[in-house]
């Protein structure tokens, strides 16, 4: 219900904003020529960013999101390159996982892709998977949600807020009942072609997502394929139907066409991608009632001859030992599969953790830079090294080897919290506060960045480089931040 309520606050504020001030502009420039899409009308791509990085923000701040590196570090990778395929590059794509069992998969405004845990679990082979990514990817790049609002731009406000609430709070919270009864009760829309704009939407994102998927490599009957899981998993009973198909409904019809569409695009010659199986093991125990009942489940699908994936499931087994204390159990599990596959970092930072479980504080380290060696800048296994750093009371190593990674690559929230927090207990304060100003900045808190850039100016002995960025920095948030007089000018405007 949290979620629910921040989301609906925000879309509010946003959308009302959105509305009031883009309907006299499209009205006055009516008989101007179309430059750009006649969505931008109601809902500019800025307006679309700004609403899908809240409704992130909001799971993110209720423990929604799997944070676990590897499993961050997997998803983004087949996210990005479907969105490296797609043929609007003007949206920053940001692919994540929510911890829930449900099937199913959401798009949200400005680029923000979520994917359940349950959804990857149910997915047979990548292609799968991939192919529910690119057909969110479409419908982001369409910009579905800002024309289902210009379609009916004749509503009301409140009609089209509840419309759109519908959607994003159904999105962000998995529930397909919100939005079919959110959209029914909206005074004033035209239901029937509503449901008529809606069913097109997916079809026009069922085409664009399989040319993606192709594109990218994958195999383009990964999208039909899954629709057909699905639909055998749903039973005679619509109440058993998983969510993704009450958001996203799958008729006879739509399988055979994206079927027969698939068939048009060449079948790339690859495998799954051994992160896609070693996700699902890792997804598996994290999703488990108990390591037992997740050890249980691997030593079960062992001993099925047919099981594809053999590694995965070897891997969850090692990973449930050490869950569950058994820990030379594990130590001697991931020894034998990193002696045969030396090039899986997974192998690498499972073994060390495993290592400094067993206080072989000497040998965790060697695993480390050892993995760095062959690996350098890889994320996951530099996260993990600094980790195993910080527990170790070696903060400025920690502070050095993240600095060195994320000047390479765009760092998550989380993992800037992560090297403000090792430059702290190096004692680095002022870069610590740097740190958190950037922080502060990636989930949408410009007063709070600004706040800490002034503490870091604050501190003595700063040189004249750090005073330099701090300030620059400083100044660019502020133009950003409204001022009193911006806040009683939007005041009235509001008034008016």
């Amino acid at each position: 219900m949290r979620i629910a309520k921040t989301i609906v606050r925000d879309l509010w504020v946003v959308l009302l904003s959105a509305s009031i001030a883009a309907s006299p502009a499209y009205a006055a420039n009516s008989d101007l020529p179309d430059i750009g899409s006649p969505a931008d009308a109601v809902l500019s791509k800025e307006k679309e960013q700004q609403i899908g990085r809240s409704i992130y923000r909001s799971l993110r701040d209720t423990d929604s999101i799997v944070s676990d590196p590897e499993i961050q570090e997997y998803i983004q990778d087949v996210g990005q390159k479907l969105a490296a395929n797609a043929q609007d590059g003007d949206f920053r794509f940001r692919f994540f996982v929510v911890d829930d069992p449900a099937i199913n998969a959401f798009a949200l405004p400005g680029g923000y892709i979520g994917v359940h845990s349950g959804l990857i679990l149910t997915a047979s082979e990548e292609s799968e998977l991939a192919g529910v990514l690119a057909h969110e990817v479409a419908h982001v790049t369409q910009r579905h949600i800002s024309r289902a609002i210009f379609a009916n731009q004749r509503a009301s406000i409140l009609t089209m807020a509840a419309m759109l609430g519908a959607i994003l709070v159904g999105a962000a919270t998995g529930s397909g009942d919100a939005v079919t009864g959110a959209i029914a009760t909206a005074q004033g829309v035209a239901v029937q072609q509503q449901i008529n704009f809606t069913r097109g939407n997916e079809y026009e994102a069922d085409r664009v997502g399989i040319a993606i998927l192709a594109d990218a490599g994958f195999d383009p009957q990964g999208m039909p394929s899954f629709f057909e899981t699905l639909a055998r998993k749903s039973g005679p009973l619509a109440s058993r139907a998983p969510e993704f198909l009450r958001t996203h409904p799958v008729t006879v019809n739509r399988i055979a066409e994206t079927r027969a569409r698939a068939r048009d695009y060449p079948v790339a010659d690859n495998t799954d991608a051994l992160g896609f199986t070693l996700t699902r093991a890792r997804l598996k125990l994290l999703g488990s009632r108990t390591p037992e009942a997740a050890l249980e489940y691997f030593l079960g699908e062992r001993e099925n001859p047919d099981k594809a994936g053999k590694l995965g499931v070897e891997y969850g087994i090692a990973l449930s030992y050490l869950e569950l204390g058994r820990v030379a159990a594990a130590r001697e599990a991931f020894e034998t599969l990193l002696a045969s596959n030396e090039s899986v970092i997974h192998f690498h930072t499972a073994l060390a953790a495993t290592q400094l479980a067993q206080n072989d504080r000497n040998g965790a380290f060697a695993t480390y830079e050892h993995a760095m060696r062959l690996f350098p800048r890889n994320l996951p296994l530099t996260v993990r090294y600094a980790e195993a750093l910080m527990q170790d009371n070696q903060a400025e190593k920690a502070h050095a080897v993240l600095l060195d990674l994320y000047n390479q690559v765009p760092p998550t929230p989380d993992q800037v919290r992560q090297i403000a927090l090792a430059a702290s207990a190096a004692g680095d304060i002022a870069d610590a506060h740097h740190y958190m100003a950037e922080y502060h900045i990636l989930i949408g808190d410009l007063t709070m960045a600004a706040d800490q850039l002034r503490l870091a100016l604050a501190l003595p002995n700063l040189d004249d480089v750090q005073v330099a960025r701090f300030r620059s920095r400083l100044d660019e948030i502020q133009e950003y931040i409204p001022g009193p007089d911006d806040r009683r000018q939007t005041k009235r405007d509001k008034g008016n």
